[in-house]
């Protein structure tokens, strides 16, 4: 394959490259940046979820089996970038209410898509590296952007200690993969798998690097990060931390889980994946029940829906690939929409963020009430929305390698879900208003809602 043929084949990363120094140049000499760049973000964005459908037929494996473009990577790209289409839209006027319209704000936001799409189309351990800490360090900065506020620089902090510490993980991880295999090429790593696994340097550092990215996908006991960070960061951030972030993540496990497709590699990592998920599943869904605030209990909820994900990398079949990836997308679509109707509601001074804040809104709101209910439900699970199917093929997923107990463990969680997804509908639907509050008209917020709830 020729230089200009591998070029049209990471066209997607080119133009939000380009579009991240075009951003950068309008805050620097526009006086209308404020008003231009969340449209120009959604242009750039939509270019290139547009560019990378015309491309996702095209899988090849380029720059020196360094990089993939097309087909799994394409659709991570796509999810990625529709989830930062729904952030902007979201954050229009948002980040206005807390005087926190900064052009970092869309520079930041664009460099981190770029990490998650580095990530999900790696070849090479480096390249991972690469790709994640450009997303994670445009998070804790991200974090952080509400700057008058304790809480967002507490939530930054936080997660820049802890997501530093399990970075540390991967890259000693990383060290002893190379010192064993000689190699930090994932093909490689993967076509002689069945002899590098009586290695026990590299046992070791494969686990490590699970266990580091156990910490981005917020998975038990590796979540201890999360209920802060979420409730302390700006709403549409923690809605991209806990789709966008996630997602990417789960895009470099799944890679990984290539390696026992076939069967000549025995999934030796099965043990490991079906504890964090059946403790992510149980204590996500149980410890959601006694909060009160919304971010945090979506916080709590996004570890357990990391616990039943997880079932499909301990499954390590066909089907579960193709299990979390849609489950991933119907994620995605869910928690933006919830969080969206929260970014919404949400007051001044993190006011309105209680349960209390939603009793009555039927009658104040119906739109924002029923389109809040239908992510609830889809969150919960229910059918016909996308939550359901997502758990459902993930639960098949285990059934096909024999690991019912874990499929059993994921019905009785969500079972337990229910309980605090549908608490929300009984409050909006059920319950007296106990104080008046004001909801601004925010039509941005509500198209990039809407669409959500089309989605799922």
């Amino acid at each position: 394959m020729n230089y200009i043929q591998e070029l049209q084949l990471i066209l997607p990363e080119i133009i939000l490259g380009v579009g991240i120094i075009l951003t950068v140049v309008i805050e620097m000499y526009s006086k209308k940046s404020v008003s231009v760049l969340p449209w120009f973000s959604v242009l750039v964005f939509l270019s290139v979820v547009i560019t990378q459908f015309a491309l996702l037929n095209y899988q090849a494996v380029i720059y020196n089996g360094m990089f993939a473009s097309g087909g799994n990577p394409g659709i991570f790209n796509i999810l990625f970038n529709s989830a930062a289409i729904l952030v902007v839209l979201s954050s229009n006027n948002y980040i206005k209410k807390y005087g926190s319209h900064f052009g970092e704000y869309y520079i930041l936001l664009m460099s981190s898509v770029l990490g998650m799409m580095l990530m999900a189309g790696a070849k090479d351990l480096f390249i991972v590296f690469m790709g994640l800490e450009l997303m994670s360090i445009c998070f804790y900065v991200l974090a952080g952007i509400n700057r008058r506020k304790s809480s967002a620089n507490e939530a930054s902090l936080k997660y820049f200690l802890l997501g530093s510490f399990a970075t540390g993980f991967i890259v000693y991880g990383i060290a002893l993969i190379y010192g064993s295999a000689g190699s930090t090429s994932i093909d490689n790593i993967i076509a002689n798998f069945g002899t590098l696994s009586s290695n026990i340097l590299f046992v070791t550092g494969m686990l490590l690097f699970f266990i580091g990215f156990s910490f981005k996908i917020a998975a038990f006991p590796f979540h201890m990060w999360v209920p802060d960070v979420y409730q302390g960061s700006a709403t549409t951030i923690t809605g991209l931390m806990s789709t966008g972030g996630k997602t990417a993540a789960f895009s470099v496990l799944i890679i990984f889980v290539g390696i026992f497709l076939s069967a000549v590699n025995k999934n030796i990592f099965m043990p490991y994946f079906a504890v964090i998920a059946t403790l992510s599943m149980v204590y996500g869904s149980i410890v959601a029940i006694s909060q009160n605030n919304l971010k945090r209990m979506l916080a709590y909820s996004s570890i357990a829906h990391a616990g039943y994900m997880s079932i499909g990398l301990a499954a390590g079949n066909y089907e579960s690939v193709a299990g979390i990836i849609f489950y991933l997308a119907a994620y995605i679509f869910m928690n933006l929409g919830a969080f969206g109707v929260i970014a919404i509601i949400e007051g001044e001074n993190d006011s309105n963020l209680e349960l209390e804040s939603y009793s009555g809104l039927s009658n104040r709101s119906p739109a924002l009430a029923a389109l809040m209910s239908l992510f609830m439900f889809a969150l919960a699970g229910l059918p016909p929305f996308a939550g359901f199917f997502g758990k459902y093929y993930v639960f098949i997923s285990a059934i096909e390698a024999k690991l019912t107990w874990l499929a059993i463990i994921g019905v009785l969680s969500s079972a337990i879900s229910v309980y605090f997804y549908i608490r929300v509908v009984v409050y909006m639907y059920f319950r007296t208003p106990v104080t008046e509050i004001k909801i601004q008209d925010d039509k941005a917020g509500l198209i990039s809602v809407v669409l959500a709830a089309i989605f799922v």
